[in-house]
């Protein structure tokens, strides 16, 4: 099934975008443990990995810290915090969100935003010391 699924994707775009993530720490999560075993997800990414080599295709891995679930795709908002019970979740602009969708939204628009721009995608953090997101330091210039 995982061939003939990742040879699909792979011939069908020529840009195929997954978000990173570590299968290692997901599987001690004792209730999530077989299904993330039986879904084989490190094997599937194997696979696309040489397929996307095979194929000239061009592979987009979003960082793991990237917000996909609490990223509004509508407004840009990010959630305070979702838990992972919480399937649906409404936006402070009033959008209702199926938290899997909206991942999937946003991982396809940040991979793509990735493979135009050349860059990759991470969240923009707090500075530790100052609580506030770190700003970029112009050069100083003489006159």
């Amino acid at each position: 099934f995982l061939h003939k699924l990742t040879t699909r994707l792979v011939r069908e775009n020529q840009t195929v975008v997954i978000e990173d993530l570590t299968v290692r720490n997901l599987a001690k999560n004792h209730s999530l443990a077989r299904a993330i075993s039986d879904a084989s997800w490190t094997e599937l990414r194997s696979m696309l990995e040489y397929k996307c080599a095979w194929y000239g295709r061009e592979l987009v891995v979003v960082d793991r810290w990237f917000p996909s679930s609490k990223l509004c795709g509508a407004c840009g908002a990010i959630a305070a915090s979702l838990p992972l019970n919480v399937r649906q979740w409404t936006c402070d602009c009033g959008t209702l969100h199926d938290r899997d969708i909206n991942a999937a939204r946003n991982i396809k628009a940040a991979g793509l935003a990735v493979s135009a721009c050349g860059d990759g995608v991470r969240p923009q953090r707090e500075s530790s010391r100052t609580g506030q997101l770190p700003a970029k330091q112009e050069a100083l210039t003489a006159k």
